[in-house]
């Protein structure tokens, strides 16, 4: 989904193609924009002391729907001006994005509140799920975005 002016949510995907960053901080700059914060949530080489060599994200057949949900709500606070968030599904490897948000705002304070609402909303109700796969070749399953 792009450019929805009603919501202020300007980009949301729950996709298997690799994420852009800059894309989405470009896709929410506005010229009543004064601050634009950005998260990228991106696969460590590492969990709880184990050897990380690579994950997988499923995502239940709503997720899409939640997703853009979640976008809708942080894009209706009254300081935010545009929304952009995409989530990763499929195998990803070591440095690869799974989450990246863009969020604009007249003002730092608001963008920077906003931007981590949006990402802690995201965690918490997203549906995938995430296998990690550790160099000692066994995997574990976690339900989290």
């Amino acid at each position: 989904m792009t450019d929805d002016a009603r919501t202020g949510v300007v980009l949301c995907e729950l996709t298997d193609a690799p994420l852009d960053l800059a894309a989405h901080l470009a896709a929410v700059r506005l010229p009543a924009g004064g601050a634009d914060v950005s998260f990228a949530g991106v696969v460590r080489d590492h969990d709880h002391g184990r050897t990380v060599m690579g994950i997988e994200y499923v995502a239940y057949p709503t997720a899409a729907q939640v997703l853009l949900e979640v976008a809708q709500e942080i894009a209706a606070l009254p300081d935010v001006l545009a929304v952009a968030v995409s989530h990763r599904v499929g195998e990803l490897a070591i440095g690869d994005a799974a989450l990246v948000a863009a969020v604009t705002c007249a003002h730092r304070r608001e963008a920077f509140e906003a931007c981590a609402r949006l990402v802690d909303e995201v965690k918490a109700r997203l549906p995938v799920w995430k296998r990690q796969v550790f160099d000692d070749g066994t995997d574990e399953w976690v339900n989290c975005a």
